[in-house]
């Protein structure tokens, strides 16, 4: 029987669990040698996969001389996550407090009016 190779995003999650149960800095062939082996991800796809994740800002990555160094620690990850819920509660308030704004303006704009009711001719 195939096997059936790993979909892109199962590969991602394989290679963040290299990087959360390690906890430490690893160059790119160090990851092609480490992911085959523990994560069953090839090695043909490790640089994209790694790559991947650094442009969705999950692994950092940083030069030192003539070498690429990349690493991600839960801690970053649960940060991260922190921050976004605080974005969004604060866009949720500022949200709720327009809708009740609105709503005061639309009572004081129906004061002094009456609904005009149309006569069928």
């Amino acid at each position: 029987s195939k096997k059936k190779g790993l979909s892109a995003e199962e590969k991602r999650t394989r290679m963040m669990e290299i990087f959360f149960e390690t906890k430490d800095v690893f160059q790119l062939k160090d990851m092609e040698k480490i992911a085959p082996k523990e994560k069953g991800i090839t090695a043909m796809s490790v640089k994209d996969v790694l790559q991947s994740l650094v442009d969705d800002g999950m692994v950092d990555c940083e030069r030192i001389g003539t070498s690429n160094y990349y690493w991600a620690f839960p801690s970053k990850a649960l940060h991260v996550r922190k921050r976004k819920v605080e974005v969004l509660e604060s866009q949720l308030s500022e949200g709720n407090q327009k809708y009740a704004n609105l709503q005061k303006n639309i009572e004081k704009a129906k004061i002094g009016r009456h609904e005009t009711v149309k006569q069928i001719k």
